[in-house]
């Protein structure tokens, strides 16, 4: 990006300077654009992975500094949906406050730190800036949906600052002008979009938060922008239509070599911005062919407008707006019934779905409208993809009227607190509609003696919630569903297709839920149990069914699987659908001492006692989230064979000590592993038991990450894979693949090693590993699913420091059979070769009339370069270049370079200077 300055002189002074400074875009010097700061701290404290994961650490100290001792800290910032401004809670660990997020959507992000909920500081170690919001900072997420939004691909317009003198502000101001590549200041006179800021902005607004350069350098590479100059003013005036008519316009034509006629203007504005545009419009009508209001709706009374002038001189007025949440989405509707009455001429973009009153909606709105200007055709009046017409205002029902939240048929819901917090300072709902389902607060605001807030579109799923007043938590008592292992929850559900598995089947078609109750010796009390029959469950049923017991987590009970796990509604819907067998599911308390105890001998005895379920163990299932899951695993450990179908979810293997691997899988039809994204704090616990589970040759499935983080959302979906996996009848292959070491094939030593394994299988091949040991210590691991291809091949380079390594390698097939693992040994060498001066070497001062040099690497030197020339040596460890003077093998007067290369082309590089 380049930076140019323009100053202009009030027009009485009778002259124009116009003063070009190309700056680079890292080091702009121009104070309205925004100024990098230097970092205060070492790294940075939010960082945004290419994926879209943000990880978070604020040194505690930094904040003490910043605003003082604090019992709370929040990342806010444009995270909420609807990119709407939400609050990311950090958890304290150690001397830092924490947390991973997402994955976040392509897209701009801006941010603050507030510690208590009103104590408000920068973030220091991100040099990005606004000059509006002094205390935000911002970072980009690329992808596809956002590439408008990237950095051009190459060089493009130049974003220039004007400086005019405003006699309506009396004072000299400031406007960025985005000037095409193709601007000559002779010549063809080009067509200018003045584009404004909204309410408590300013002129800089659009280039640091709306991307705007990026927007428009985009669109001109990809020929969907006519040449235009862009000049986005600031609107902060009494008076904006004499600001923008009398001063702001004549200093670009006093400036720019632009169109003078009316033609060739247009102007557009987000929120109050947009109804400075309006205004314009209205008062001075055919000042501007092309008129567009982003997010705004309140144009003043509408009776008596100039409606035939309007429409006679303007060529285009297009009118956009937000979803639900945007607070102009009433005030654009009645607008628009306004403007049909008047018989005002408009296009409507229609509603955006996707955001509310905030930059993703304004961005989009600049993207669809700057390529319909000045194209001397007709601009289609069609909406933008995805956009919905406006038939009615949102209106939620009266405050008290009824219980909440309210949820409305397009996903958007509308929380409401009773009275008793009329006087808390500060109220924010707290819920799982983060990306992946991680919790994210939303601010409330006060209406009267209540606090409300309304959310969405959300994504069609199960939510849980708890309202935080004044930092507590507390429950939505107009709510009234519960959950007992947290009493401050609350919970409620968007149906839809996408949450169909999670909703009620009509009456008559599910499972029946009954309540056991069983002694628990273990737990020396009588203890509860959920237990769900599938439809027609026949007691006396001759072949008995089989049985699934199904765990919950650490600070959960026997309850919550059902309470917030939704199972009732999983396994009734996948019974309904025909995918789920007959089988009764128990879901026990697993908060004892010794689980293993209390389910061999009170849970399943119980069951066994009040329900036909079979004693076989390869119709038994065990599964657990968390917690749960690592009790599964240690009845997997302690007990092989007891239950052939085996799950976890977001839970390591745990330590090998006393495992018999060969009994786990002979005793094991299925076992099954699942983990959440990198925001599940057990996904490296999980990953990192793989490799072990491959070393001592245990047979599982890993069903790869899904996406989201410790929490309901991912164990939801985990149930929904692993129950109709199980009691499915297996082909009978004991077949092990058979499996080849193809490279290395000698010991090295290497640089980079260029690792290949070769494996069949007839069955059809699961995936190839190959682990990487020194000393006994795994140092990486490599792997590769083949999803049931006859052959496969595994490759992989490997670039490990120096030293002597094992690879161990095997295959696994899709029934689980897994090839004897072989081992072989190889050496990497990345050290570089030395080179010393020899004694014989002529020297004056630090410079030579010839220099010898005495050479050592322990593979071996190859050769020598001097200024580009080569001398082949012998491979020896040792080697010398004897003699070296101005043309001799290169050499010149003056400096020269020198580089040494061993055998495995590791380089140093020497230079000297010859006399």
């Amino acid at each position: 990006m380049k930076m140019t300055t323009t100053e202009r002189q009030g027009r009485r002074s009778s002259w124009v300077r116009r003063v070009l400074t190309f700056v680079a875009a890292t080091a702009v010097a121009v104070a309205a654009v925004g100024v990098a700061q230097p970092a205060t701290a070492a790294s940075e404290w939010v960082v945004s992975q290419d994926d879209g994961y943000l990880r978070i650490s604020v040194p505690n100290a930094a904040v003490e500094e910043a605003i003082g001792p604090v019992s709370q800290v929040v990342v806010e910032g444009n995270f909420g949906p609807s990119h709407n401004w939400a609050q990311i809670g950090l958890t304290r660990s150690g001397q830092n406050w924490t947390a991973t997020y997402g994955p976040f959507d392509p897209g701009l992000y801006y941010y603050q730190i507030t510690g208590d909920d009103s104590k408000v500081f920068k973030d220091p170690t991100n040099p990005t800036s606004v000059g509006s919001e002094p205390e935000w900072s911002t970072f980009f997420i690329p992808g596809e949906s956002a590439a408008l939004l990237e950095d051009a691909a190459e060089p493009a317009g130049t974003v220039e600052t004007l400086t005019y003198e405003s006699a309506v502000a009396g004072e000299e101001r400031q406007a960025l002008v985005w000037v095409p590549p193709t601007y000559k200041p002779t010549g063809k006179k080009f067509p200018v979009l003045y584009l404004q800021h909204g309410g408590g902005q300013s002129f800089g607004d659009w280039v640091e938060v709306g991307r705007a350069e990026q927007i428009l350098d985009n669109l001109w590479l990809q020929g969907n922008l006519a040449d235009m100059l862009v000049v986005m003013g600031n609107g902060n005036v009494p008076d904006f239509s004499t600001e923008l008519l009398e001063n702001l316009v004549p200093a670009v034509q006093d400036t720019y070599n632009v169109a003078p006629n009316r033609k060739n203007r247009a102007l557009a504005g987000l929120s109050m911005g947009g109804g400075q545009a309006f205004e314009v419009f209205r008062d001075h009508p055919g000042q501007f062919a092309s008129i567009a209001t982003f997010g705004a709706g309140r144009f003043g009374d509408l009776s008596d407008i100039p409606v035939r002038q309007m429409n006679n001189r303007t060529d285009l007025f297009r009118v956009y707006v937000g979803n639900k949440t945007d607070i102009a989405y009433n005030d654009v509707y009645d607008s628009l019934r306004a403007f049909d009455a008047a018989g005002l001429e408009y296009q409507f973009d229609g509603v955006n779905p996707d955001a509310g009153h905030n930059w993703n909606a304004w961005q989009e709105n600049l993207i669809d409208f700057a390529p319909r200007l000045f194209t001397h055709q007709a601009s289609d009046p069609g909406m933008s993809d995805r956009h919905t017409a406006l038939t009615e205002r949102f209106e939620p029902p009266a405050p008290g009227t009824t219980p909440t939240p309210f949820i409305d048929d397009d996903g958007f819901v509308t929380f409401e607190t009773t009275t008793e917090f009329a006087d808390a300072e500060y109220v924010s709902v707290w819920a799982n509609w983060s990306p992946g389902g991680s919790w994210l607060r939303v601010e409330m605001q006060k209406v009267g003696d209540r606090w409300r807030a309304t959310v969405g579109p959300l994504d069609e799923k199960f939510y849980h919630y708890r309202l935080i007043v004044d930092r507590q938590s507390v429950k939505d008592s107009s709510n009234p569903t519960s959950v007992a292992s947290e009493p401050a929850w609350s919970t409620f559900l968007i149906e839809g297709e996408g949450s169909r598995l999670l909703s009620d089947v009509p009456e008559g078609e599910g499972g029946d839920l009954e309540v056991m109750t069983y002694q628990s010796a273990v737990a020396g009390q009588e203890r509860n149990a959920y237990v769900w029959t599938p439809p027609g469950y026949d007691a006396e049923r001759p072949v008995p069914y089989p049985l699934f017991v199904l765990n919950h987590g650490g600070g959960q009970s026997w309850t919550d699987w059902v309470e917030v796990g939704r199972a009732r509604q999983i396994l009734d819907n996948l019974h309904r659908d025909g995918s789920l067998q007959d089988m009764v599911v128990v879901m026990p308390n697993g908060n004892v001492s010794n689980y293993p105890a209390e389910l061999r001998e009170n849970v399943v005895p119980a069951a066994e006692e009040q329900y036909n379920i079979s004693r076989n163990p390869d119709k038994r299932a065990l599964a657990g989230l968390s917690a749960g899951g690592a009790r599964t695993v240690s009845v997997l450990k302690g007990y092989p064979g007891e239950f052939a179908w085996i799950g976890t979810f977001a839970a390591g293997f745990g330590g090998t000590n006393g495992v018999d691997p060969a009994a786990i899988n002979e005793g094991t039809e299925l076992y099954r592993i699942y983990t959440g994204d990198i925001t599940d704090f057990t996904y490296g616990s999980v990953i990192n038991s793989l490799p072990v589970l491959d070393e001592l040759g245990i047979e599982y499935e890993f069903d790869g990450v899904t996406v989201g983080p410790h929490g309901w959302d991912v164990w939801q979906k985990n149930l929904i894979d692993f129950a109709p996996r199980l009691f499915q009848s297996l082909p009978a292959d004991t077949t092990r693949p058979e499996v080849a070491l193809v490279s290395p094939e000698t010991a090295g030593p290497f640089r980079d090693v260029a690792l290949r394994v070769d494996a069949t299988d007839v069955g059809g091949l699961q995936r190839i590993v190959a682990n990487v040991y020194q000393g006994g210590t795994l140092v990486q691991s490599t792997q590769v699913a083949l999803d049931g291809a006859e052959a496969g091949t595994h490759e992989a380079t490997l670039q490990l420091p120096s030293g002597d390594y094992t690879v161990k390698y095997n295959a696994q097939d899709l029934a689980g059979n897994i090839s004897p693992t072989g081992s072989f040994d190889f050496s990497v060498d990345v050290t570089v070769p030395e080179a010393t001066v020899k004694p014989e070497s002529v020297a004056t001062g630090d410079t030579y009339d010839t220099v010898s040099y005495k050479l050592y690497d322990a593979v071996g030197i190859d050769r020598v370069e001097i200024n580009g020339v080569v001398k082949d040596l012998t491979n020896n460890t040792w080697s010398d270049v004897n003699g070296i003077a101005p043309g001799v093998f290169g050499a010149v007067q003056g400096e020269n370079t020198m580089v040494v290369y061993d055998v495995l082309g590791n380089s140093t590089a020497y230079t000297f200077i010859l006399n």
